[in-house]
């Protein structure tokens, strides 16, 4: 034991965090003691702040004991949480590893969802301070891949600062087998994310299943996800495994995280925990063996204070955080995205070789993209189908990104009362959107969800609503 080391019975294990019917209020000080592998003690680490009101800011330090506040004198500055005390917790690097310690924090400091006042790190830990969860990561060697190599991965594309740096982190953490919450905004290519973590894994060989949370009716969401016995439910012919026992052996993507009624969320943290599974209408407990990955276009710790989402399970499964940027944040990726695009052997084989003029690439990095990447695809997708030339020029784009407002008013009924009268416009711009979109798409219905961005079962049930005739539909 060096003389910086605690003596032993200050440091002692966790007596667990909060069961799934506990009460959330203030929690119990503990102490966590948090094993480190061999080899990952070096004084160098990262810290990056991934949720709160500094997010995005970070520090990398080989300092032998740095303090992380809102005081300025800190090495780490939470300038904008408001709720982080002035000196919240330091990071003592130690014989036995780094050491985390709260310095008498009104609020308190969590590490990976438990309060603590001494405990040793380990690599991908998190830790809250206030309103802010911060990352910590030892630094073993220079992460930085040179251009060529970190422009791409398992099929993502991106040469900005910030896709770089989530390239990085995917590479990191993929082996680390730990949950993940992925979190952008619709578009931004969260599934991709996952995709690439899973590939990169260990579980690489193993099925990765992915359960959209948000497109599932509520009734039949616990079936999905836990599986159903015969006879459960009318309509329970036969018996059929759930999500987590189709994934045993790979990783589970939760998609739309966020949507998941409050009602079954202690239910996800019991098989998080437990590792097991027990069906809709059965008694037998199945062990399951999956990782978890996670995203939402939800600030899910915005849900947590507004009491929309457990904090347990939030902080059970964002042992990694994830945070996706806009594309109009790295449009810098743009011009690459679409040449990768354009270069797929399909869209060769499809349309021949093309590329954007020079003023239309100017348009495309002016656009806002509110729906992102998808977005991006889509308008590509539309752009194919209307030209006929190698070049793609501005007057192949749709007005929007052209920037040319909408001819005329809203078509609403001002004589209408209000509710009436959006419910109208909603029903008009809903035809107006799925004719244009199956048009397209050449009727095509899973097509038309992969552009949208919609389940299947959401565009079959507005081409039933509106009475259209998908398969009867050409581009416009």
């Amino acid at each position: 034991m060096t003389s910086q080391d605690p003596p032993l019975d200050e440091v002692a294990p966790s007596s667990g965090s909060a069961g799934p019917g506990e009460a959330l209020g203030p929690a119990p000080v503990r102490t966590l003691v948090m094993d480190l592998q061999p080899g990952t003690g070096p004084h160098k680490c990262r810290l990056l702040v991934v949720a709160g009101p500094d997010a995005g800011r970070s520090l990398v330090t080989d300092k032998e004991r740095l303090t992380v506040g809102a005081h300025p004198e800190n090495d780490l500055v939470l300038v904008e949480d408001r709720t982080a005390s002035r000196h919240h917790f330091e990071i003592q690097f130690t014989g036995r590893g780094p050491l985390l310690v709260d310095l008498g924090s009104t609020n308190g400091t969590f590490l990976d969802g438990r309060r603590v006042e001494r405990a040793y790190l380990s690599p991908a830990s998190q830790v809250r301070a206030g309103s802010s969860v911060i990352t910590f990561s030892p630094v073993t060697e220079d992460a930085g891949l040179s251009p060529e190599q970190d422009s791409k991965l398992c099929g993502m594309v991106g040469q900005s600062t910030k896709m770089r740096q989530i390239f990085g982190l995917i590479q990191r953490i993929a082996p680390m087998n730990v949950s993940v919450i992925i979190q952008g905004e619709t578009g931004t290519g969260k599934e991709l994310v996952a995709r690439a973590i899973h590939e990169l894994s260990e579980r690489s060989k193993g099925p990765m299943v992915v359960l959209d949370c948000g497109a599932i009716p509520p009734n039949l969401i616990e079936s999905e996800l836990f599986g159903h016995e015969k006879g459960a439910f009318t309509g329970a012919v036969s018996g059929r495994p759930g999500a987590f026992e189709r994934a045993h052996g790979g990783t589970i993507f939760l998609d739309e995280l966020g949507e998941l009624r409050l009602d079954l969320q202690p239910k996800l943290l019991r098989v998080l925990e437990n590792r097991e599974v027990r069906r809709v209408g059965g008694n037998d407990v199945i062990g399951v063996d999956c990782r978890v990955i996670a995203a939402t276009n939800r600030d899910l710790l915005k849900e947590v204070a507004s009491g929309n989402f457990r904090e347990d399970l939030y902080f059970r499964l964002s042992v990694i955080h994830i945070p996706l940027p806009p594309l109009r944040q790295r449009r810098d990726d743009i011009p690459l995205i679409l040449k990768r695009a354009l270069a797929e052997p399909e869209v060769v084989e499809r349309h021949g070789r093309k590329h954007f003029s020079s003023e239309a690439m100017g348009l495309l990095m002016a656009y806002a993209w509110p729906g992102n990447v998808r977005e991006l695809m889509n308008v590509l997708s539309h752009v194919l189908t209307f030209s006929d030339g190698e070049e793609l020029l501005p007057a192949h784009l749709p007005a929007r990104v052209r920037g040319q407002a909408r001819e005329g008013p809203l078509p609403f009924n001002e004589h209408l009362a209000f509710k009436d009268a959006k419910e109208q416009l909603l029903e008009n711009f809903e035809r107006e959107y799925i004719t244009s979109v199956l048009g397209r798409c050449e009727g095509n219905l899973s097509r038309a969800a992969r552009e949208s961005g919609l389940h299947r079962k959401s565009i079959e049930r507005l081409v039933k609503k509106y009475q259209l005739d998908a398969k009867g539909m050409k581009p416009r």
